[in-house]
């Protein structure tokens, strides 16, 4: 278990080039339940923390951003859940402390951090065998995690995806509609993809998405039914409210509709999910098609060939991660845990595309400058 150490020093790097731990960090604690997050969080300045004999302490350099990191402040996850708590569940960085009893992580190393809540935070003690080793320390690497893993276990385990089959990916230009777009089409599927702009379009279209369609100018129903007459053989849906009623409607025989999320209805004060209307089940029923649900955690038996899987494809090039640091936003690229809250929002405001990342940390210094 982590303790806490205040004999830490300022500076980042010492003469002899190890990192000097500054006697303080801050990081983002929820302190109230409720799916507004900016009232549900505060920034806390707390001593520095030293790893426990099996731990590892990091310095988070991404942390990455999520929809259900409203759900987590909500209360909606763990009713157990009572703040304060540390929240974020995806970080990159650099090992900067290590246990007595860690012989496998070494000081200097890059790794990931992940489902060990308190990655909103510039410094992190977790237990190493959560550690992923990287080769570099780069927001990429948060693509794979959270958002790589639920698109590609959904479509495998839930989805079942076949070599010839139609799939249609919602929110496909998001962090995890990326990657569902992409392992469709390395399936042998030809993928519909819907999403908010002419610049998510041409997005979408690098990733080889075979009929990108901008909802706000185009009518997602009417070009299911004009050109997929037949209908949708998978849907990776996660989006909910009308878009769910729509791709439900346009299954074909045999259909899946993966529901994935609903993140139209997060941020109401009553959670607002999908239900299916009677002359729906009727519908499902004429055709033998089903919805079904997917989430991450009941899969962790997968997790670690996941991982594996996704890093071979990225390692060769067979697999893009479109990363957004909010450089496009009102304020510029989010940088610092103050800026998470103005993160948040902006993935609200469907304005992200790709990955969402905030640099918490800055690069350290080279050693010996």
């Amino acid at each position: 278990m982590a303790t806490c150490a205040t004999d830490g020093e300022n500076n980042e790097r010492t003469a002899s080039g190890d990192v000097a731990l500054p006697a303080t960090f801050r990081k983002l604690v929820c302190t109230k339940l409720t799916p507004h997050f900016r009232d549900a969080v505060s920034i806390e300045t707390v001593p520095m923390l030293k790893p426990g004999p099996q731990e590892i302490l990091v310095r988070n350099r991404f942390a990455g951003i999520n929809a259900g990191d409203v759900n987590k402040t909500a209360g909606r996850y763990n009713r157990a859940d009572k703040p304060p708590f540390n929240i974020g569940s995806e970080a990159v960085g650099e090992v900067v402390g290590v246990g007595s009893e860690v012989k496998n992580v070494k000081i200097g190393q890059g790794v990931c951090c992940y489902l060990e809540m308190g990655a909103f935070s510039e410094y992190q003690v977790i237990p190493a065998k959560l550690a992923i080793p990287v080769p570099s320390v780069k927001p990429e690497h948060l693509g794979l995690l959270l958002s790589g893993m639920t698109a590609d276990l959904s479509l495998r385990e839930s989805g079942r995806i076949k070599e010839g089959e139609t799939v249609l990916v919602t929110a496909a230009a998001g962090g995890t509609g990326q990657f569902a777009v992409q392992y469709a089409k390395l399936a042998g599927c030809h993928v519909i993809g819907t999403c908010s702009s002419d610049s998510k379009v041409e997005f979408l279209k690098g990733l080889g998405c075979d009929r990108p369609i901008n909802y706000k100018t185009e009518d997602l129903g009417q070009v299911l039914t004009k050109e997929y007459p037949a209908g949708v053989d998978v849907v990776f849906e996660c989006v909910g409210g009308e878009m769910f009623h729509t791709c439900l409607h346009n299954l074909a025989a045999k259909g899946r509709l993966i529901v994935i999320g609903f993140i139209s209805g997060y941020k109401a004060s009553q959670i607002v999910a999908p239900t299916i209307q009677p002359e729906e089940t009727f519908r499902l029923l004429g055709k033998s098609a089903s919805v079904t649900a997917f989430l991450l955690f009941t899969f962790a038996d997968q997790w670690q060939e996941s991982c594996a899987r996704q890093a071979a494809l990225f390692a060769k090039g067979a697999i893009k991660v479109g990363v957004d640091r909010g450089q496009n936003s009102e304020r510029g690229a989010f940088k610092g845990v103050e800026s998470i809250v103005d993160a948040i929002d902006y993935m609200y405001s469907g304005k992200s595309q790709g990955k969402l990342v905030v640099e918490v940390n800055g690069p350290l210094p080279s050693p010996g400058l």
